[in-house]
């Protein structure tokens, strides 16, 4: 349940409030009469949401604004205002508040704003103290309770209140798009489109045509007149991913439009005004690339303002797994399914493991592993092979770990295994054997036509999909549904 705080010295539009937000089924509402009996509520209880009128006795809406937000920056907030009082509730939004609506307050107006609110921030306020998370759009979180990232959310706050140019910097993986997408969605931006360029994905001859649009006609295959993603994008923000990958001469024009903040299509004699903000991003080495003459000095300093540095996975372990139980929610929704969680062995080896790929790689192991499991919780035998193999899974009581299973079946055909490909079903299931007998040669093939049969539910006995989502090379899968007299088309819709 959602716990909103209405703050208003008029209790009868207190009620109206509390009423239109509880028949939604999704709002606990309760009123404070000024803002100090609100400040006083917040710093007492938990809220999601604070509602302000601005013009109040004792503490006007404006000053609670300022005290609650000194109290939890965090806190998601609406000012209500009587039109002739706009002005203030403009400058509520320059001091922190979500959005302002005027009144009388239309019912409909009020749940969407609030609806609206709740989604670009998430409910950050929920977990600021333990567990930090800020969201994006469609339900995306950037989570983390470390002290680094800590820091992050806080420069993220900062950054989404000022329009300066923002360079963000960490590994692949990382999670860069997603904390541009969190400075826009809580920005005075956050009304216009978020526009994402990859600057390593477009050819040199187009990068200016891709940015500042073209006239028609102005170059061979210009048949007619293109708007540019600068155009496109007025108003809201562009995301410069791999920044340090644009041409030099392109970072020149950026940095013209940076300053003048305006543009100049390919073949117009005109400029276009620009009311757009710039995020970048990259993982590349700025500081030598300057050295090496392959990355302007003056665009490095223009959008180095404020940088934020993501840390890699690997650097904040202690989130782990609060970021495994993020995806596990996330799949369930998506899939369908009803994982509780990670079984504590499972967990052991996620968090052993170094993760070059970060977040990124980790989300996809989730995944993998969904698609395997039919159990309540991920298991060793739902991680991928390629994550087993690099973490140098070792079998407890045989005191074996995978390349002993490589060097068995190199020396052992009549198990009749092709390759390594086929070893990921026997490691995933011994690993998790508990108080058995770790025989290789009795539970071989009990495990392998298990997992098969599993796979196949899970796709319908389609046997492209199985042998994909698998890792089971398809002749290899074709060959043993043939051994174990599997009838494929059995699990088919």
């Amino acid at each position: 349940m959602i716990k909103v705080l209405v703050c208003d010295d008029d209790q009868t539009l207190r009620l109206a409030v509390k009423n239109t937000l509880e028949t939604t089924g999704h709002f606990q509402v309760d009123e404070a009469f000024d803002g100090i009996n609100a400040l006083e509520k917040v710093k007492a209880g938990m809220y999601n949401m604070v509602i302000l009128d601005v013009d109040m006795p004792r503490m006007n809406g404006l000053k609670a604004l300022s005290a609650i937000k000194d109290h939890d920056p965090s806190m998601v907030a609406i000012v209500m205002t009587a039109y002739a009082n706009i002005n203030d509730a403009v400058q509520a939004v320059k001091d922190g508040a979500y959005n302002y609506i005027s009144k009388p307050i239309k019912g409909d107006e009020l749940v969407a704003l609030v609806n609206k609110a709740l989604t670009a921030y998430n409910l950050i306020s929920e977990v600021v103290a333990s567990a930090p998370q800020l969201a994006t759009e469609e339900g995306r979180k950037i989570i983390g309770s470390n002290q680094q990232m800590r820091k992050v959310f806080h420069i993220i706050n900062r950054l989404s209140k000022v329009d300066t140019p923002v360079l963000i910097r960490g590994s692949s993986g990382t999670g860069k798009e997603l904390v541009a997408r969190a400075i826009h969605m809580n920005s005075a931006h956050k009304e216009g489109k978020f526009v994402a360029i990859n600057c390593s994905a477009i050819p040199e001859n187009l990068f200016e045509s891709e940015l500042f649009g073209h006239e028609k006609g102005a170059f061979t295959g210009a048949e007619q007149r293109k708007i540019g993603k600068f155009q496109y994008a007025e108003g809201g923000t562009l995301f410069l991913d791999e920044l340090g990958d644009m041409p030099v001469m392109m970072q020149v024009k950026l940095l013209r439009v940076l300053q003048e903040k305006a543009f100049t299509p390919v073949g117009a004699n005109r400029d276009i005004d620009t009311n757009v903000r710039i995020i970048a991003a990259t993982n590349r080495p700025l500081e030598q690339m300057i050295k090496d003459g392959r990355f302007r000095e003056d665009l490095y300093y223009r959008m180095n303002v404020m940088p934020i540095f993501l840390p890699s996975l690997s650097e904040r372990r202690d989130d782990l797994e609060q970021l495994v139980n993020n995806f596990v929610y996330k799949f369930n929704k998506k899939q369908s399914k009803k994982i509780v969680g990670v079984t504590p062995e499972a967990m052991t080896l996620l968090k052993k493991y170094d993760w070059p790929g970060n977040i990124r790689e980790l989300e996809n192991v989730i995944e993998h592993a969904f698609i395997l499991e039919e159990g309540t919780h991920l298991t060793i035998r739902s991680l991928p092979e390629s994550f087993l193999l690099a973490t140098g899974v070792e079998l407890s009581a045989a005191n074996l770990n995978v390349k002993n299973f490589a060097d068995q079946d190199e020396e052992d055909d009549s198990m009749g295994l092709d390759d390594a490909d086929d070893i990921s079903v026997e490691v995933r299931d011994i690993v998790s054997i508990s108080g058995e007998s770790l025989d290789f040669n009795k539970h071989k093939e009990a495990f392998e036509r298990e997992f098969i049969v599993k796979a196949l539910k899970m796709f319908k006995g389609r046997i492209n999909q199985t042998a994909l989502h698998a890792n089971i090379p398809k002749k290899t899968l074709l060959r043993k549904i043939e051994k174990y007299g599997i009838i494929a088309k059995d699990y088919a819709d």
